[in-house]
């Protein structure tokens, strides 16, 4: 399949700076036979009881520092972590930077550059374990998406985050899960919806557009996750009791389908995924996704294609920006049903 077959236009006003207040005030799209017109608030009524939601406990860092090479200001955004000390990046400026470099980002805080690979720069910290997350804690910045064009501010660094975020890791929201409230979990629990964590640290990677003009060339980013034996045995006691797994948001949708065996049962996983979910996939674990509305040409809007089927799919982002739906990040929410 081509690239271009998953492109659209969205006209700029719709995509939004700042979330909705409450969160759960969203709108939300419910694409089934018909589209219909919600909002986040009526996810429970949507669900049934016995369904199980899966939700992604990343946490996202202050991933986004600013340092200098000499002269050179340098911007950093941190992608995946490699090891103790290291971490793939991106860096602004990044031709000129070669092996042996070496970024001043504070009196007591560096980084050196030991390899490059194209856009991506691997860097050694000057400090490493807690001691880096402390200094990114006072250095850094919640590194909003590059089509939300403005700085982040102090509020971000609440927005940003979800309700679920308990593993430190991430450098982008599973966005998905920041439409939740602690009065719509309230709401779910009396619906008898379950829900169980599992984890994805989002990469900078996940904003990467499709450079190539067949999607079988393009180059999937790895990401690191985990599912716990626990929840493993939910997923597959759910599915025997005839329950519907429900994802929320493609990060968790990833590393589910990244377990996932041939009979639909799900085992335990720890590990770096690049799955990339085009259509003509077949699921093996998740019946329901709850997802943001995607960039054009992206690798997330090809896997709701896959998921919804891409006729649906057009047919619903079409609504959807004709609706003056809110996209990406920070805006509205599409409930999808597996073809």
């Amino acid at each position: 399949m081509k690239t271009a077959d998953f492109d659209f236009d969205l006209p700029p006003d719709r995509i939004a700076e700042h979330p909705a207040k409450p969160r759960d005030a969203a709108r939300l799209l419910d694409v089934a036979e018909r589209l219909h017109d919600r909002t986040v608030r009526d996810l429970p009524a949507l669900l049934e009881p016995g369904d199980l939601m899966v939700v992604n406990d990343t946490r996202v860092i202050p991933a986004r520092l600013d340092g200098r090479r000499g002269e050179v200001r340098v911007e950093i955004t941190l992608h995946k972590r490699e090891g103790e000390r290291e971490w793939a990046t991106f860096a602004r400026p990044g031709k000129r930077l070669k092996p042996g470099d070496v970024i001043v980002i504070a009196e007591d805080f560096a980084a050196e550059v030991v390899a490059k690979d194209g856009m991506e720069v691997r860097l050694r910290f000057s400090k490493g374990g807690p001691a880096l997350m402390e200094a990114l804690h006072r250095h850094g910045r919640m590194p909003l998406p590059p089509y939300i064009r403005r700085e982040a501010d102090e509020q971000d660094a609440a927005d940003y985050q979800t309700v679920f975020a308990a593993r430190e890791g991430a450098v982008a929201a599973p966005t998905a899960g920041l439409h939740f409230t602690p009065e719509l979990l309230a709401a779910l629990d009396a619906r008898g919806i379950r829900r169980v964590p599992v984890t994805l640290h989002v990469g900078a990677g996940t904003f990467l557009p499709v450079k190539v003009d067949d999607i079988a060339d393009h180059r999937m980013h790895s990401e690191w996750g985990e599912i716990s034996p626990e929840t493993a045995d939910a997923i597959n006691a759910t599915r025997a009791a005839g329950g519907r797994i429900v994802s929320v948001g493609t990060t968790a949708l990833r590393i589910l389908e990244t377990a996932g065996l041939d009979d639909r049962s799900i085992r335990a996983f720890s590990g770096d995924t690049d799955i990339f979910i085009t259509p003509g996939y077949r699921f093996k674990i998740v019946d329901l996704l709850l997802t943001n509305f995607h960039l054009p040409r992206s690798t997330l809007f090809m896997l709701v294609c896959a998921f919804a089927g891409m006729d649906r799919m057009k047919a619903a982002y079409a609504h959807a920006i004709g609706q003056n739906y809110r996209f990406f990040s920070y805006g509205d929410a599409s409930l999808l049903r597996r073809v």
